[in-house]
C-alpha cells in the first residue's frame, strides 16, 4: 500500500533530467604558589610556551606566546588564565574565537558571500520525533521509524543532506573541511561503487553516511522481498564499507510504503529523515508555501556536477550557505538530533 501523502509531497518529485527530488589556558595554576626562584620561573614559561603551542596546534596555526603573560609568570604574578571553572571557561571562549577567525579564513578562500554561522552545542536529550502528518503509512504505528522534514527545535538550525553519490569532486571534501559545515550523505550503492575511497574520506572528514538503497529503484513499485534487498542489502555494504550501520535511511525520491518502514526497521533504521527544502546551484525549491526557512529543517541536495546542472559542488554550496547564512541560520550536524 501506498502512504497517505500530502499534495506538496508530489511536487518535490525530480525537476531535472538525472535529479531525483525526492584549551588554552586550560592548566590550574595557583595564586602565590611561583615564588621569584629560577626554577620556577623557567618551569613557568616552559608551561605557558607550551599551552600555547598546543591551542596553536588545534588550528592549524602557531601562536605566539604573549610575552607580558610570560613574564608575569615568571615573576609569580596572576597573567595566564584563571584557575579552575573560570579558566576553563574562558579557554573555551578563547578556542570558539579561534575557531570563528579559521572559519572566516576558509569563507574568503572559498568564496563565501560570509562566513558561516556557528550552530549551538547539539542538545544533552535528542528531541522527539513523529511522523509529519500525511506521511503516516496505512497499519502504521509509532514502533515504525518516523518520516519527517523539520527536527523539532527552536534554535535557529537547519540540516544539509546529500543523496546518491554520483559526482566525487575533491574540492568537495577540502571546502567542507576547511568550513567545518557538517552534513550527512545518502548513498546509492551503484552510483558509489566505482569509489567507495571518496566517501571513506567523506567520513574521516566528518560526514555522516546513511542509506538510500542499492539502486535508487521506486519502492512502492517493489516487492516486499525487492525492497529488502534494495535496503538491507545496501545496509550490509556500508557497515563493510564504512565500518558503520547507519540509522538513517532516504527511500529514492522520498516515496515508500508500509513494507518500506517495516523493512528498514528490521536492519536497523531507526528514523526516515525527508526534507522540506531542495537546494541548486542556482535556486532553492521549498516545500512549504512560505518559501522559506524554519527553525529544524532538513534540506536536500544532490551529489551532482556540471554535467547534470549548471555549477559544480563548490558552486553549489556557496550558493546554498549564502540562503542559509543570510536568512540568519546555522548549519548542524543532523545525527545529533535524530
Amino acid at each position: 500500500m501506498q502512504p497517505v501523502r500530502q499534495k506538496e509531497e508530489l511536487t518535490m518529485k525530480r525537476r531535472r533530467p538525472g535529479v531525483d527530488s525526492a584549551g588554552q589556558g586550560g592548566g590550574k595554576r595557583g595564586q602565590g604558589h611561583l615564588r621569584r626562584r629560577p626554577g620556577y620561573a623557567v618551569l613557568a614559561a616552559l608551561l605557558v610556551a607550551a599551552v600555547g603551542s598546543g591551542c596553536a596546534a588545534e588550528t592549524g596555526d602557531r601562536a605566539p606566546v604573549d610575552p607580558g603573560r610570560a613574564a608575569a609568570a615568571q615573576a609569580g604574578q596572576p597573567g595566564g588564565p584563571p584557575a579552575g571553572a573560570a579558566g576553563s571557561v574562558a579557554a573555551q571562549a578563547e578556542k570558539a574565537s579561534r575557531a570563528r577567525a579559521a572559519r572566516a579564513v576558509a569563507a574568503k578562500k572559498w568564496g563565501l558571500a560570509s562566513t558561516p554561522l556557528t550552530p549551538p552545542a547539539p542538545p544533552a536529550v535528542k528531541p522527539h520525533i513523529t511522523t509529519r502528518k500525511g506521511f503516516e503509512v496505512e497499519g502504521g504505528d509509532a514502533s515504525l521509524p518516523p518520516v519527517f522534514t523539520t527536527v523539532p527545535t527552536k534554535e535557529k538550525i537547519v540540516f544539509l543532506t546529500m543523496d546518491d553519490g554520483d559526482d566525487k569532486d575533491p574540492e568537495l571534501l577540502k571546502m567542507m573541511s576547511d568550513l567545518n559545515i557538517p552534513y550527512s550523505a545518502f548513498l546509492s550503492d551503484y552510483l558509489v561503487r566505482d569509489n567507495y575511497t571518496y566517501f571513506k574520506e567523506a567520513q574521516v572528514r566528518g560526514a555522516v553516511l546513511g542509506n538510500h538503497t542499492l539502486n535508487h529503484r521506486y519502492m512502492p513499485g517493489l516487492s516486499h522481498d525487492e525492497q529488502k534487498h534494495e535496503i538491507c542489502d545496501q545496509q550490509e555494504i556500508l557497515e563493510k564499507q564504512y565500518g558503520e550501520r547507519p540509522r538513517l535511511f532516504r527511500p529514492p525520491y522520498g516515496n515508500y510504503n508500509g513494507d518500506t518502514l517495516r523493512i528498514a526497521k528490521s536492519c536497523g533504521i531507526t528514523a526516515v529523515p525527508l526534507w522540506a527544502a531542495e537546494a541548486f546551484p542556482d535556486h532553492m525549491e521549498w516545500r512549504e508555501e512560505d518559501q522559506d526557512l524554519h527553525p529544524g529543517d532538513i534540506i536536500l541536495t544532490h551529489f551532482r556536477g556540471e554535467k547534470d546542472w549548471k555549477g559544480s559542488m563548490p558552486d553549489l554550496i556557496r550558493s546554498v550557505m549564502k540562503v542559509i547564512t543570510d536568512k540568519g541560520y546555522a548549519v548542524a550536524r543532523l545525527e545529533d538530533y535524530v
